[in-house]
């Protein structure tokens, strides 16, 4: 037997990972051609959220560049006039008015450099902010189905954690850039009128950083693709070895020790990868510093030959090393920039893609709407497969269900009962097949009006940070009827939950605040039922709604039900056999199929696979379990 607990052999790359392999397996000068996209969405953002911020931002950068090359140029004349010969007094006077002109170009850059700091401080926030709200508004508006895919939560993950983080950063480093450009390209400039040949020099350089910085973001890149799905298991270890609802079993099972060695095993395969990673990219800087090295060593010696033959003034000369000691500061601040634009680059990829795959996947919106209360719901050779998988959850099922009708899905786990609750109320779209409530097809229907006919009782109800009132209320937020509160409460009995609490209704359920409460899974499971009930909707669909209930709190809630689904739709999934006997109709599942149907009596007498169901658990009240045979499952 292995002695792996969760390993990463048997996790895929996600598609969106995949692609972005083969974008880092790109030309280096074809993936620096990729940066004005990500810049274009940075701007984008920017201009969106203020394009007086943006436009000042930009108007404030190209002074403060252009301020610092006239500062170099009028250097000049400071050297000169200190140089030249005479008294020294004489000098000092001459050299005062120029010297006032750099003061005076120094002092204007500290205050366009406080401009910028004030600028970006308004800007970057609303960016953050309009980013955020990209991704929290695609991701509310996804269908249902697009979480059932572990590709699309992992690229929710990566693009709203590292694509908006990426997205303000880069304004920084965007505005760094474009500072240190005018400044190195004034730099350039001042030195190449002083002298052509020192030009050159500072382009091997400038050319050789760009080119390490460049190669080094390009293996971050590729070891951060390469890692995802370690770090997806490691994350999963760490929850299950750290999180609360993992800690009965864990300790329990004595399985601390074995989950903090197979937490050090991945992390330990991570580390080994981030050491490699680290020799790889500090022998791609060393080569870039020695050529950067070799430009700068050359433009010193050229420098040194115009003094000694005469070519370059004293004065000039000054000024031609100040010059290249600015264009070398900004050349280090530039590609810092671009090394940093290009690996946010990636990143903002991630957020791109996410916009763009939820958007494919949002709700849909149309004109045509779904009845509010449907005479029939129609299932015509119905197939559903979930995302990943090859095996339809459901196959060519074909049911009709009449308005006021209560129809029990049974089976065996894994038989498709749920799923099919879910298609039939327009949770989850078709494979192929139809589902027409009283001729409207859902698949053309506008999602909201569909799911506002609907309500869910869910096995595993959520467990919403609010106040107890609220956790019944949100069931139909702009329903504001305490009559009908107080008789969801008593019917589901989740006034017995709410005699419990310190607060009663006014408790906050959640841990996450100083005074709130938590909930057994039968208390949640209450508050889940009376939620249901509460929406009041057309169609109602409990799926094990009382899996976690005893049998006294069971029999109350299955009667409050049947009051409930007097005059409803009423789809109740089950493995409880005896809790549907009056059921208008039980269909029964297997392996996607519906392979009988019928009432209760219909489906004995038939002595089928639901008579063998039926008969194994109806022996466990009989008191002779153990001697039933091990073929009814």
């Amino acid at each position: 037997m292995s002695s792996v607990l969760i390993g990463v052999e048997n996790i895929s790359t996600p598609k969106w990972a995949k692609v972005g392999r083969r974008a880092a397996s790109v030309s280096l000068g074809k993936a620096l051609r990729s940066l004005p996209e990500a810049i274009r969405v940075v701007l984008r953002l920017a201009w969106r959220t203020s394009p007086r911020l943006t436009v000042l931002a930009g108007v404030v950068h190209v002074l403060s560049g252009c301020v610092t090359a006239f500062g170099l140029l009028a250097t000049a004349d400071v050297f000169s006039a200190l140089l030249r010969d005479g008294p020294t007094p004489e000098r000092l006077a001459s050299s005062l008015p120029a010297l006032a002109v750099v003061v005076a170009s120094y002092a204007t850059r500290a205050l366009l450099d406080a401009a910028v700091a004030t600028v970006e401080s308004s800007l970057r926030p609303r960016v953050t902010r309009a980013a955020n709200d990209e991704v929290t508004a695609v991701l509310v508006r996804a269908e249902l189905l697009a979480f059932e895919d572990a590709d699309f939560r992992e690229l929710a993950r990566q693009g709203g954690r590292h694509g908006v983080r990426s997205l303000e950063s880069s304004l920084r480093h965007l505005a760094d850039l474009v500072s240190s450009c005018i400044t190195m390209v004034a730099a350039i400039v001042t030195v190449g009128l002083l002298d052509a040949w020192l030009a050159p020099a500072l382009l091997l350089a400038a050319l050789a950083n760009a080119w390490a910085s460049a190669r080094v973001s390009k293996l971050r890149y590729e070891h951060f693709l390469d890692s995802v799905t370690r770090n997806l298991r490691k994350g999963v270890v760490e929850e299950v070895a750290t999180h609360r609802e993992f800690a009965l079993e864990r300790h329990a099972l004595t399985l601390q020790e074995r989950l903090l060695g197979e937490h050090r095993r991945i992390a330990d395969s991570l580390m080994e990868d981030e050491i490699r990673m680290a020799h790889r990219t500090n022998m791609v800087r060393l080569g870039g510093r020695a050529l950067a090295g070799l430009g700068t060593g050359i433009a010193y010696v050229v420098l040194g030959l115009l003094l000694h033959t005469g070519g370059m003034e004293l004065a000039l000369a000054g000024t031609a090393l100040l010059a290249m000691r600015t264009g070398f500061s900004s050349l280090s601040t530039t590609t810092r920039s671009v090394n940093a634009l290009y690996e946010d680059s990636f990143y903002i990829d991630f957020y791109r893609k996410l916009l763009a795959e939820g958007a494919e996947r949002a709700q849909k919106s149309s004109p045509v709407t779904a009845p509010p209360d449907p005479e029939l719901i129609t299932l015509t050779n119905v197939t559903f497969t979930y995302p990943g998988k090859d095996t339809p959850a459901l196959d060519d099922v074909s049911l009709t269900v009449r308005r006021g009708e209560v129809v029990a899905l049974v089976g065996e786990n894994g038989s498709g009962k749920t799923t099919l609750g879910k298609v039939l109320t327009g949770l989850f779209p078709t494979t192929s097949g139809t589902v027409h409530w009283d001729g409207v097809d859902l698949a053309d229907a506008d999602t909201t009006s569909v799911h506002s006919s609907i309500a869910v009782i869910a096995q595993d109800p959520a467990q919403w940070p609010m106040t107890a009132r609220r956790n019944v209320t949100v069931g139909r937020l702009e329903r504001e009827d305490d009559d009908a509160w107080q008789d969801a409460v008593a019917k589901s009995g989740a006034d017995e939950v709410l005699a419990t609490l310190p607060a009663g209704p006014d408790t906050v359920l959640s841990r996450q605040f100083n005074d709130g409460q938590d909930l057994s899974g039968g208390q949640w499971q209450r508050m889940g039922i009376a939620r249901g009930m509460y929406r009041d909707a057309a169609v109602l669909v409990a799926d094990e709604p009382t899996a976690a209930l005893d049998a006294k709190a069971e029999a109350r809630v299955f009667e409050g039900l049947r009051q409930a689904t007097a005059r409803r739709t009423t789809i109740l999934v089950t493995h409880r056999l005896a809790n549907i006997r009056n059921a208008d109709r039980i269909v029964l599942l297997d392996q996607g199929r519906i392979v009988e149907q019928g009432t209760h009596d219909e489906l004995m007498a038939l002595r089928g696979h639901y008579f063998e169901l039926f008969e194994l658990q109806a022996s466990a009240y009989r008191g002779n379990l153990l001697a039933q045979p091990a073929q009814a499952g």
